[in-house]
């Protein structure tokens, strides 16, 4: 297995959307196929090093998660969303 892990901070005016962006990315389950399971959640410390959104999506192997990166929901879809309301991301892809 390997699980993508993605962590956003969002944009000051955007705050307030960290929610939609987590229920967006749980219609990715059924949507995406490579997607074995995926969890999303917004944070609620807000400490000055948190992130506003945390994505964990779980797909089976590599080749799963380079053909989940090229997805058409997820490109056309979330991708674009989350473009316009983040400021910095960071990622991380391990096997599990």
């Amino acid at each position: 297995m390997v699980r993508h892990v993605l962590l956003i901070k969002l944009k000051d005016g955007c705050k307030g959307r960290a929610q939609e962006l987590c229920d967006l990315f749980l219609t990715m389950r059924g949507r995406v196929p490579q997607v074995i399971d995926v969890e999303s959640g917004a944070d609620y410390l807000h400490s000055e090093r948190s992130y506003d959104v945390c994505l964990i999506v779980t797909v089976k192997d590599r080749e799963a998660l380079e053909a989940y990166q090229r997805d058409a929901y997820h490109c056309g879809t979330v991708k674009p969303f989350v473009a316009s309301i983040r400021e910095t991301a960071a990622t991380v892809d391990f096997e599990a």
